[in-house]
């Protein structure tokens, strides 16, 4: 039974009066909104000098890059990051820092370089001491692509809080194992400098916020996608523990098992792996070895035309300790409050027109004695269920049961909340344009928390979906600002638990209902508990 607890018809009419909210108390409640504004730190000191922003939107101000570690090149590349040299003078942060070096059949033709370890900072404090929560954006991309200043959250920001964006190496520049780089490593480990980039902001942060404003003893990171992923391994590795007090997940967790050999989602790499898949770069590149790689130029390993990739985290002993699922298990988590949110159509996507036979094998291969019953709930007897269940598919195994067994384990392991969100709102409006889709697609929760409903050219085209922005806007900065979303006046979300209506449904307003699909979930809890024994007792027969 679905427990409705507001009315869309409620949420648009209010939503007038829900933009002037201001924080009290820690929280965001209703109150008359205090016009006096002054102006925010605009100029500050951080370890390596002076730095100046921008005013923007006449209380907020934007540093849009600032250099958090040195630039990974030449000897550094493919290594862990290193502080980042000190300047003279002021530092003018006007402009965003360029993409880590990627293919741009997404993007067209931008500005790329390795030299890209900067952060952005917005932030509307005018004292050093005003002591804010600070949020911490981690973007998605796959691990292969996009940039730290495509989401600048100003819309988070005016409810109180300083948001800073983080740049990260992608790639095969960021994530790729071999065994000579584990050879220089004193931990003896490789590829996941990505992630190491992400650890690497974080303890900027922790050192340089308070001058911006922030408080280092409140920061809350949250991602999406590959970004999402990102936030899963920070939760989950030792190396960032106190790094941060609070998650948010929008689409991604890092549960899956892992062998030599990665499969998809399904099966993550070992390091092991991940140097054999960096040795097939090499010979793909024709190099006799690392030297050579570290001489070519950023774009000829990570470009267009370089026909190799699937660069991923891996499981190194270093970073990423074990299984995500095992260590969950045993405590070895870092034990902070989360929210964890998904989207109802996120294979929409990653699915594509498939024929019937092609589905049937397709499935087959993936999940062997599991087939028939996969079929059974994501059937495939024509052109569209084809095309709509093998997005669902990709939808379960990519981020709904990963997020599933997420929230799961840190309810039952865990000493701090877990919060489960579903966002389902219908809306005509989707970074997918016009394709086929049949809910929210993956990324369409970055439209509400950015407020991209909330402009003049949407809003009333879009009352709903606006008015809901609000709502899940004000959910964020209540975790951000005291680690639990609840607040008065809005629809109490209880913690997770997977037998109860604990889930929090955006759609037509703020609902609960037990676990979405939550038959195909169970399946796929079944599939991976076979996955996750298999590569354990490979890794045990190997070990003998």
């Amino acid at each position: 039974m679905k427990i409705v607890l507001t009315t869309v018809m409620a949420f648009a009419i209010s939503f007038a009066t829900a933009s002037n909210l201001v924080e009290g108390d820690g929280i965001i409640g209703c109150a008359t909104q205090d016009n006096s504004v002054s102006k925010p730190i605009l100029q500050t000191t951080v370890e390596t000098g002076e730095v100046r922003g921008d005013l923007i939107e006449g209380s907020m101000a934007l540093y849009k890059a600032i250099p958090y570690a040195a630039p990974p090149v030449g000897k550094l590349r493919w290594c862990e990051p290193q502080p980042a040299k000190s300047w003279s003078g002021v530092l003018h942060a006007d402009k965003f820092g360029p993409y880590p070096p990627q293919p741009t059949t997404y993007h067209g033709k931008v500005t790329m370089s390795e030299d890209c370890l900067n952060l952005a900072v917005v932030t509307p404090a005018t004292r050093k001491e005003d002591k804010l929560p600070v949020m911490v954006w981690i973007h998605g991309g796959g691990f292969q692509t996009e940039t730290y200043g495509n989401d600048i959250f100003t819309s988070l920001v005016k409810k109180g809080i300083v948001l800073v964006s983080i740049e990260y190496r992608t790639g095969v520049l960021g994530f790729m194992a071999h065994p000579e780089l584990s050879k220089e490593s004193k931990s003896g480990h490789s590829g996941n400098y990505g992630i190491l980039d992400q650890i690497f902001a974080l303890k900027w942060i922790q050192r340089n916020i308070s001058a911006f404003g922030g408080d280092p003893t409140k920061v809350t990171i949250f991602g999406e996608s590959a970004g999402a992923i990102s936030v899963s391994i920070l939760c989950g590795s030792p190396l960032a523990k106190g790094l941060f007090r609070g998650a948010i997940s929008q689409s991604g967790g890092f549960f899956s098992p892992w062998s030599d050999k990665r499969s998809g989602h399904i099966v993550n790499s070992s390091q092991k792996g991940a140097e054999e898949q960096g040795l097939a770069f090499q010979k793909h590149l024709k190099a006799k070895s690392i030297k050579d790689l570290r001489k070519m130029d950023a774009l000829s390993l990570a470009g267009d035309n370089v026909g190799f990739g699937g660069f991923w985290p891996c499981m190194d002993g270093y970073v990423i300790t074990d299984d995500y699922y095992r260590n969950y298990e045993k405590g070895n988590f870092n034990d902070v409050p989360c929210i964890v949110m998904t989207n109802s159509d996120e294979g929409a996507m990653f699915t594509r027109e498939m024929s019937v036979d092609s589905y049937k094998k397709n499935v087959e291969s993936t999940y062997g004695n599991f087939a028939q019953d996969i079929l059974k709930l994501y059937p495939g007897n024509n052109a569209d269920e084809t095309y709509s269940s093998n997005g669902d598919l990709f939808r379960d195994n990519g981020f709904a049961w990963p997020s599933f067994a997420w929230t799961s384990l840190h309810s039952k392991y865990g000493k701090s909340s877990i919060y489960a969100a579903y966002l389902s709102q219908p809306s005509t409006m989707s970074v997918l344009g016009d394709k086929k889709r049949h809910g929210v697609s993956h990324a369409d929760d970055i439209l509400y928390i950015k407020g991209d409903f909330q402009l003049p050219g949407n809003i009333n085209k879009h009352p709903v979906e606006a008015a809901l922005s609000d709502i899940m806007q004000n959910y964020w900065v209540n975790f951000a600002k005291s680690g639990n979303p609840n607040a008065p006046g809005m629809p109490y979300w209880p913690s997770f638990n997977k037998d109860k209506e604990t889930t929090m449904q955006f759609s037509n307003g703020a609902s609960l209902i037990s676990v979405p699909n939550r038959d195909k979930i169970d399946i796929m809890d079944k599939f991976y508990k076979q996955i996750r024994e298999t590569t354990e007792s490979e890794r045990d027969r190997l070990n003998k």
